[in-house]
């Protein structure tokens, strides 16, 4: 290079320079700079909005973009898709909310859209009209007292690796959770948000991925968070996946049956709950423990059941009490209808009556709920300007089938956060934790996290950990007016870890 004129020297290095500064993370370079699959992704685009929320004018910058990801060679490997909101004038020490959902398979789309963005999708009266959904102003809004970055994980939204062969690199416990706190740790150093102090917010798998994202920023990029909120949060395999083989799951499991049954009816209560609850680790609990009952103590005992769940009571004694791998079918099968596991109370007809199986798409994961992706993708090329021919991926089921727990032959039965979260309450003395769960929830059932809350040592938990639960299922946010306390909930958990975030 030494023997080129200075001006073609010049010239040259001019340029390389979006390249070089694209060794840094940024998402700059525009699309004929990358390679593979993610020529199709745009530079970032900022745009600037202003919203109300309680009365209160808010201004704010929305950035959508992507975070680059490189080898020890150099050599870019992967590019993360996130979405930022930023309050103009907020200053650099506001809180900072680091969002994503889980699957694992899921982009972020299901909480930006249903629960914390600028916009929120609206599903009808009945709440269920994916079709005619519009997306409206959220009202509700976390950006009310935290700024928002939503992140993609690698083979969800627009997250890419250069080589399509090296996806599956990421589909683990470990490297998905050291990928997301490198997209992190690079959000924070290109904004120069040291001085926030850093939450994350997860759904389902994504409460898990918290716990260990949580764990990653600390050991590999020396950042610290102030605390996490976990939304229906996988916490314990061996408790939430064993419901229709052992007593002490199916226990768990049992209130969130009632729950919807009294839901279905329109009665819910919560006196009969807490009664539900005492049923199930108590009389419940110890005969499923034990051998079967019979004569009129089993009659007794299988009929209280029936009562309580709406499942027939010849199926409950079929089973023996166990109602994990039935409950869909028998729910509504008098009426022709089918349950959802994501929510219990929500019944819709039953494409195959004629079998005891559960067969077909589910209700609300593959039904209504599929509308964020397409919404989100059109939002973010009309209103937040990122124009890209690559297609928005909401929920992949094939990095799911993937996924790799962990160890020789791990499996969901043995994942666990449980020691993560006591090691982050040990270890941050302002570590705050909320965990949020819907009552008819069968796909992580309250009652599983309720047992870990209740299991942690009193010198871990004390005023810093925190369990409500709400009227709906695992997206009960699609309920208007549970996202409402559900916001509020977390707006003054935000406030309790410091001073007022929405000043």
């Amino acid at each position: 290079m030494r023997f080129l004129p200075a001006v073609l020297l010049a010239a040259l290095l001019a340029a390389l320079a979006p390249t070089l500064s694209n060794a840094e993370g940024s998402g700059a370079v525009p699309g004929d700079a990358r390679e593979g699959v993610l020529r199709l992704l745009p530079a970032d685009s900022v745009t600037q909005h202003e919203m109300t929320i309680g009365g209160r004018k808010l201004a704010y910058t929305a950035t959508a973009g992507t975070l680059n990801l490189f080898g020890q060679d150099g050599a870019q490997t992967a590019a993360i898709f996130y979405t930022a909101y930023i309050k103009r004038d907020g200053g650099a020490d506001r809180p900072l909310t680091f969002v994503f959902n889980g699957g694992p398979g899921a982009a972020s789309a299901f909480l930006h859209l249903g629960l914390v963005g600028p916009k929120i999708m609206d599903f009808g009266e009945k709440g269920d009209n994916g079709a005619g959904a519009k997306l409206i102003d959220n009202p509700h809004s976390w950006l009310d007292f935290t700024d928002l970055v939503l992140i993609d994980p690698i083979g969800t939204g627009w997250s890419r690796t250069v080589k399509a062969d090296d996806a599956s690199k990421y589909y683990n416990v470990n490297s998905d959770a050291e990928s997301i706190a490198k997209a992190i740790a690079l959000f924070v150093a290109h904004n120069d948000r040291a001085s926030s102090p850093k939450y994350l917010l997860g759904e389902s798998y994504g409460g898990f991925r918290a716990a260990k994202v949580a764990n990653a920023l600390k050991e590999s990029q020396g950042i610290i968070v102030s605390g996490t909120v976990m939304l229906s949060p996988l916490i314990e395999g061996q408790l939430m996946f064993g419901a229709d083989q052992f007593a002490l799951g199916a226990a768990l499991e049992l209130p969130s049956l009632a729950a919807a049954e009294m839901d279905r009816r329109g009665a819910f209560d919560e006196t009969r709950q807490r009664e539900a609850e005492r049923f199930a680790l108590g009389d419940y609990l110890t005969t499923l423990a034990g051998a079967p009952p019979t004569g009129d103590a089993a009659k007794a005992f299988y009929a209280k059941i029936a009562g309580m769940t709406g499942i027939a009571e010849d199926v409950v004694e079929r089973n023996r009490g166990f109602l994990g791998s039935v409950f869909t079918k028998q729910l509504g099968k008098r009426d022709g209808l089918v349950a959802s596991p994501y929510d219990a109370a929500f019944t819709t007809p039953d494409p195959y009556p004629e079998s005891n199986d559960s067969r077909g798409d589910d209700a609300i994961l593959d039904g209504f709920t599929r509308a964020y992706g397409g919404a989100f993708a059109n939002y973010a090329r009309n209103e937040l300007g990122f124009k890209t021919e690559m297609t928005y991926a909401l929920l992949d089921s094939d990095v799911n089938r993937q996924w790799e727990w962990g160890g020789r032959g791990g499996s969901r039965l043995q994942a666990s956060v449980t020691d993560d979260l006591r090691q982050q309450l040990a270890s941050n003395p302002s570590f705050r934790l909320l965990i949020a769960h819907g009552y008819s929830d069968l796909v992580t059932p309250y009652g599983v996290s309720r047992y870990v809350v209740d299991h942690l040592p009193t010198t871990l938990a004390g005023q810093r950990v925190a369990l409500n639960v709400y009227r709906g299922g695992h997206m009960f946010y699609t309920r208007p007016d549970q996202r409402a306390a559900f916001t509020a909930d977390a707006k003054a958990f935000y406030a309790a870890s410091g001073p007022s975030p929405a000043d």
